[in-house]
Parts: C-alpha cells; structure tokens; sequence
C-alpha cells in the first residue's frame, strides 16, 4: 500500500469530499482552500488534487510541493490550470475529460433542434395566445460540422448520427484518407476549415482554448458559413472571435447561435447576447448534470486507484499542447 497524502484544493463544506474520505479511508487527506492549511504537509504531498481552488491557489500550493507525482485538474479547460511552473514541471497532469460529454453532446442536440423546430417562435407564440401555423426542418439529411474532435466531438456526433445527420469534423491530426473514425464522414486540418465550413448546417465548436485555437472562427469563417448556419460553442469562448459573431448575428450573416460558454462568464450586463432573438444562451453550465460533481469526484477516485496499483493514469496531458 502506498503511503500518499493528497492535497486537495476546495471548499471543506463541499459534500462530495465525504465520497473521497469513504472511498480512500487508509490515505491522508487534506482539504482546504488557503495555503495556510497545506504547510505541514506540503512536503511530503504525492498528489495535488485541483477541485475548485483559484488559479493563485493552485500555482502557491504547486510550488509548495516538492515530492510530487501527479496532479489532477477536475476542470477539462485548461487555458487557466497550465501555468509555466507546471507547464515545465516533469509531474504528470490529468483533467476531467469524457466526464462531462455526454452532457454535452445532448446539450448540442438539443440546439439543433431549438433551431431547427423554431422553438423560440413556438414559446413566444404561445405566451402571446397566437395560433399560427409554421413550417419546420428536418434535421435528418442535414451537416454538422465539428470544430475539435475529441471526446465531447464524438458525444456529440454519436448523438447527431443517431438523428440521421452528416458528419465533418476538424481535428489537428486528419487523415488524408477521409476518416478512419466510422461516425465521421471526412475530417480535416484546422487549416482547411474554410473548406468544410460551407457544407455545415451547424457547426459545433468542442475546441479547448490553446494559442493555436484562439480565434479560429473570425470573420473568414463566418463568411464562408452558409446563411442558414447555426454556431453551437460548447468548447471555450476565446475559440470563437466574439466581436466577429455579433457582427454576423446582427446581419443575419447565419441564421442563430446557441452558446455555453463566453469570453467573459459572467456574461456583463448588456451584452447584445442577451437581446439577440437569434441566440440561445446557456450560463457556461450545459453538463451540470445531478450528479455532475459526485462522477467528477468518482473519477478521481478511479484514476487514484489506477495510480496507487501502477497503472497508466487516464486522460494524460499533454502540456505542450495543452489538451
């Protein structure tokens, strides 16, 4: 048996924690939410765990540690986990990928049928008392295009397939081929976006935010996008040049947008989001899910079993990349 002790950056009065002390009864646990609490057992710490402490926390606490041998990022974004220290560190990083994505993938589905059945006519139809008959789409027969293909972009397209719908995905290693993944119909290298984009129905934005995807879908993207397209971003804001987006909502340059996720969450007060007819706004929080905290804190406890028997870890970072 091991002999570790796990620090773990969170509130104490966070309920999820009694599943980690149940699960792991013989490990020294140590929750808290200043660097204070975590000097007496900084240095003999082999595991930082990152629940939901700040970023400042996170960097001091790190530099506290010296014997490390994993830390763990309950987060899948990680634009705000990856500070240089670590960055260069030799300890090995994992995030919270695939925990959320089926949320995710039902939350994208969902927008393409908000857009495609015109529920927002049917609502506000209904609460002004009119009965007025309208046309609808099919969403069977029509493309979607996924920016980022990677656990949340097969969620997402397992879903959409299951409707009947087309396929393309970008992702940074495309087969020259098409695609060897049997739910994709072709991929492509992000530098060839602008050839994938005019054939998509609905684009799908599942990207992490890293310097090679802040502001891929700018102005380019957004004219070579079909007038009719629907943008549907549950990667990272920032991927999404969000001035550019405005411009092409107002002028109904694409027919609608649905978003999770923003470069300013909250999103402010004004913002012409929150008045745009053609927009469908959820508060960054498309996968919270019942049970989304307790499957986040259950992987943990998976990935330190697999850690504490010496098997590969899962959802490995790649720092230099950063996903």
């Amino acid at each position: 048996m091991r002999n570790d002790t796990i620090l773990v950056l969170a509130n104490p009065d966070e309920p999820q924690l009694a599943m980690l002390r149940q699960q792991l009864v013989e490990v020294r646990i140590v929750v808290g939410n200043s660097a204070v609490v975590f000097e007496q057992d900084a240095a003999r710490a082999t595991v930082l765990f990152n629940w939901s402490g700040p970023l400042a926390l996170f960097k001091t606490v790190f530099g506290m540690c010296p014997h490390l041998l994993w830390v763990h990022s309950r987060s899948v974004g990680l634009e705000r986990t990856l500070f240089p220290e670590l960055k260069e560190s030799p300890v090995p990083l994992t995030n919270g990928v695939g925990v959320f994505s089926a949320s995710l993938g039902e939350f994208a589905l969902g927008a393409i049928l908000y857009f495609a059945k015109d529920f927002r006519r049917m609502i506000r139809n209904q609460m002004a008392g009119v009965w007025e008959a309208f046309d609808v789409s099919w969403v069977s027969g029509q493309t979607v295009g996924i920016i980022g293909y990677g656990d949340i972009g097969r969620a997402v397209a397992a879903r959409v397939r299951a409707m009947g719908m087309t396929v393309l995905a970008v992702k940074r290693h495309a087969s020259p081929l098409g695609s060897a993944d049997e739910l994709v119909e072709q991929t492509y290298a992000p530098e060839h976006r602008l050839e994938m984009l005019p054939r998509c129905d609905y684009v799908v934005v599942a990207a992490p935010l890293t310097s090679e995807t802040l502001g891929m879908i700018g102005e380019a993207e957004f004219a070579a996008m079909k007038r009719s397209a629907v943008v549907i971003n549950v990667g990272r804001g920032p991927v999404i040049y969000e001035q550019a987006m405005v411009r092409a909502l107002s002028s109904g340059r694409i027919k609608g947008a649905a978003l999770d996720v923003f470069d300013h969450e909250p999103l402010p007060t004004g913002h012409p989001f929150y008045k745009l007819e053609n927009v469908l706004l959820s508060p960054h929080c498309a996968d919270h899910t019942p049970d989304w905290l307790d499957n986040a804190m259950q992987f943990f406890i998976e990935q330190y079993q697999r850690f504490q028997s010496g098997e590969p870890l899962r959802n490995l970072v790649d720092k230099k990349l950063g996903y």
